[in-house]
């Protein structure tokens, strides 16, 4: 189990090329980004090579899992997704579902199974995996179809690929429905990836935040959970010394 620190988010307004550079003075050995089809790659592949950084997880293009008539396209997005991620040699492709759509639930949901029924040879043929997100509709992404972690989970496991996971984001989930450790138990093979922000406001894990995270990261251990744990949040005090802080009060 390992920190991977989001570019976009923990350096916000920050090229991702210095956000590397800034990553590594911190002391973390991983990192993480969003969309890569606005990016320099060559110019980040650059970066890596300076800090010795590992890429951990970037996103696929924002195409919906749930609209059949755009499948051919998510797909085709997942190819060109999966060509920079062996470039850089990520593991782990992230990908948002979309917002819900006047189907019902289980046309959409049986929808993105189907989806990522087709996208798991293409994955599997790669050793890439993909990691479902849900997100929470209250705050921040309202209108959103995958909220709960359960339904991610079923979703996963009707999908029966070893490369389609969940993304289980403990900031999200809990503002969706709490319980958290109890839901990374239940799931914990399901899992693929792990995000982590302060709640309320999306800021730093320490300080004033209703999350206690030396639980839940004790929780995740436990369970074997041995993968990243992207630090996704926005902080409000100097990014690089919070990370100091926290890589020394949070050790993994």
């Amino acid at each position: 189990m390992y920190y991977s620190v989001c570019a976009n988010a923990v350096f916000d307004g920050v090229s991702i090329q210095d956000a590397l550079l800034r990553i590594r003075r911190s002391g973390a050995e991983y990192y993480e980004f969003w969309s890569w089809w606005d990016q320099d790659i060559p110019a980040i592949e650059e970066a890596q090579r300076r800090t010795g950084l590992k890429p951990a997880a970037l996103c696929t293009k924002f195409i919906p899992l749930n609209d059949p008539e755009r499948r051919s396209e998510y797909i085709e997005g997942l190819r060109e997704s999966i060509a920079v991620a062996k470039r850089l040699g990520c593991p782990t492709l992230i990908s948002q579902i979309g917002q819900a759509s006047t189907a019902s639930r289980k046309e959409q949901r049986d929808c993105i199974v189907n989806g990522l029924r087709a996208c798991a040879p293409i994955l599997e043929e790669n050793d890439i995996v993909l990691t479902i997100e849900p997100l929470n509709v209250l705050v921040d992404h309202p209108g959103y179809y995958l909220v709960t972690s359960g339904e991610g989970f079923e979703i996963v496991r009707k999908t029966a690929s070893p490369n389609v996971k969940l993304l289980f984001d403990i900031y999200h989930q809990q503002i969706s429905e709490g319980n958290l450790i109890s839901n990374i138990r239940e799931g914990i093979s399901l899992i693929g990836h792990i995000h982590a922000a302060g709640n309320p406001g999306r800021h730093e894990l320490l300080g004033e935040n209703e999350i206690c995270y030396k639980s839940v990261f004790a929780a995740l251990k436990a369970s074997g959970y041995d993968k990243a744990i992207g630090l996704e949040y926005f902080p409000l005090e100097d990014p690089e010394e919070g990370l100091k802080s926290l890589f020394a009060q949070l050790p993994l």
